[in-house]
């Protein structure tokens, strides 16, 4: 692993009129490692990426990528990584190799027998015209033109976004071999579930802020659910055990989502006589809880929207009932 990050970004802020779409971003991301960008629509993912990318100018903060700065070295950097967008710019006219062959014009020799290979282990016919593909096949094509040059690091905008659930796992199951040859994946996504079964890092955007970034392993063996009934609604429960990330009420049962769990404080409860019991959450149910934890506080504006992407309900473990 390198002791300089692939990418880099440093109290980055960004605004768009009366939207603030970054507030004081600061993240840095090894090598060989798939990192999610997770949010909802207007959370500030692509913000985020298209100010690494140099596409959009920050109001203040540094974004680097590979050591460079993007700002400064924009054309540098789009050339040195691979891009895929949400909705790839391909000429329908032209074949799967033409298209090979043309971008092969912007880089070093070598590229046109890399596209030519990953096409064949896409199963993609070259000599089909891209008018001719389906969304799944046009976003094959979108990565082979990314990987060809063989690039550090791979920025993907939500490229699964409207495919069928079999393509998109082939699609993210391809990222675990990227990685496992030393490169990068930065993966922006709104679909929890599947990033989930690759991602090594994730970072959360909530509103343009960052929320969480961690790796996910670590964050989902930190984080419980803690489902209890009370005797009554209002009646008093004693001290939660552990930091408290959200919590929902529906008459005597109370949910709670903790990290840092304490253990060996759950005697108390025991001794109360208050049943409980403590579960995994999935990936979903964490950032689902952060989000509606948002909407307590009234910050409304995008909650609805993201919870009806990724289902409010993911199936989490059963540890423990008492």
């Amino acid at each position: 692993m390198s002791a300089r990050p692939i990418v880099s970004l440093q109290q980055v802020s960004k605004r768009f009129r009366n939207v603030q779409a970054l507030r004081n971003v600061s993240l840095e991301i090894p090598s060989g490692v798939i990192c999610a960008l997770l949010g909802a629509n207007g959370a500030g993912k692509s913000t985020t990426i298209r100010c690494l990318l140099g596409l959009e100018r920050p109001d203040s903060g540094i974004c680097s990528i590979l050591g460079l700065e993007s700002q400064k070295y924009s054309r540098e950097i789009r050339q040195k990584i691979g891009y895929v967008a949400e909705k790839p710019a391909l000429y329908d006219w032209m074949t799967v190799e033409e298209t090979g062959w043309f971008a092969a014009g912007f880089y070093p020799p070598g590229y046109q027998a890399e596209f030519t290979r990953h096409v064949r282990g896409f199963g993609l016919n070259p000599h089909q015209r891209v008018s001719e593909l389906s969304k799944g096949s046009r976003a094959k094509v979108a990565l082979s033109l990314a990987l060809s040059h063989n690039p550090r690091l791979l920025i993907l905008d939500e490229p699964t976004s409207g495919l069928d659930p079999l393509v998109r796992r082939e699609f993210l199951s391809s990222m675990v071999d990227v990685a496992g040859q030393g490169r990068t994946v930065l993966l922006c996504s709104h679909q929890v579930h599947e990033v989930e079964r690759i991602a090594d890092l994730v970072a959360i955007l909530l509103q343009g802020e960052l929320v969480c970034f961690e790796r996910l392993e670590d964050l989902k063996q930190q984080v419980r659910e803690f489902v209890f009934t009370l005797p009554m609604p209002t009646a008093a429960y004693p001290e939660l055990p552990g930091t408290v990330l959200s919590s929902t009420a529906a008459g005597c049962e109370h949910s709670v989502m903790l990290r840092n769990l304490e253990e060996f404080r759950l005697s108390a409860w025991q001794a109360a006589g208050i049943p409980f019991q403590v579960r995994h959450p999935g990936l979903e149910e964490i950032l689902l809880s952060l989000l509606r934890e948002r909407r307590e506080r009234g910050e409304t504006g995008f909650v609805s929207q993201f919870e009806a992407d990724v289902g409010a309900d993911s199936g989490g473990e059963v540890e423990q009932i008492v």
